[in-house]
């Protein structure tokens, strides 16, 4: 009976602690949805600034929050990073064109956003919000691997959203979501 008793405790334990980092947050713009278009002003296209977003869904015991815009569609090895981005406000408001919290270096190797740019077709562009239980103490040259590793065993929870576009596809004069034909 005991032992039943102890396998149980360690079953409940391993449960608990796998799930650690589970939590989800929620990330939403206001101009595009869920693997919708985005809109050509925050692209090479257009003003090539950021996208407003919005972070809801931080647990009370985050310290800060971290972005990292990746497209995986780029024909390189981990793919394209256009944003990297730490310690950002809890109450999760990140404007359009936003200067705020600490930028590192994208994959062009310059520091904060860099807008959507794909050279051919239709690429993904994944903006991945973590909630961090420590405020990060990073170098201005960080990019995304040395972010990801400074995050590791920190993360209390996590979302993204997905955003599409393919350069030269919108009109920058028709709803900016609707694709042109």
């Amino acid at each position: 009976m005991r032992s039943i008793i102890s396998s149980l405790a360690v079953l409940v334990l391993l449960l608990t602690t796998s799930f650690k980092g589970k939590q989800t947050l929620t990330i939403i713009s206001t101009d595009f949805t869920e693997g919708g278009v985005i809109p050509i002003r925050y692209t090479c296209d257009g003003k090539d600034i950021n996208p407003p977003l919005r972070i809801s869904g931080t647990p009370d015991n985050a310290k800060s929050l971290a972005l990292i815009i990746q497209d995986p569609d780029v024909p390189i090895k981990g793919g394209f990073t256009h944003w990297v981005m730490w310690n950002i406000p809890l109450n999760g408001n990140i404007p359009e064109d936003y200067k705020g919290a600490v930028q590192g270096y994208n994959d062009a190797k310059k520091k904060g956003y860099m807008g959507m740019c794909p050279p051919t077709g239709t690429h993904h562009y994944y903006f991945k919000v973590y909630a961090l239980d420590k405020i990060l103490t990073l170098p201005a040259n960080t990019g995304k691997v040395d972010l990801e590793k400074a995050m590791k065993g920190h993360i209390l929870a996590q979302g993204q959203i997905l955003g599409l576009y393919k350069k030269g596809d919108y009109d920058i004069n028709k709803d900016k979501n609707k694709k042109t034909k």
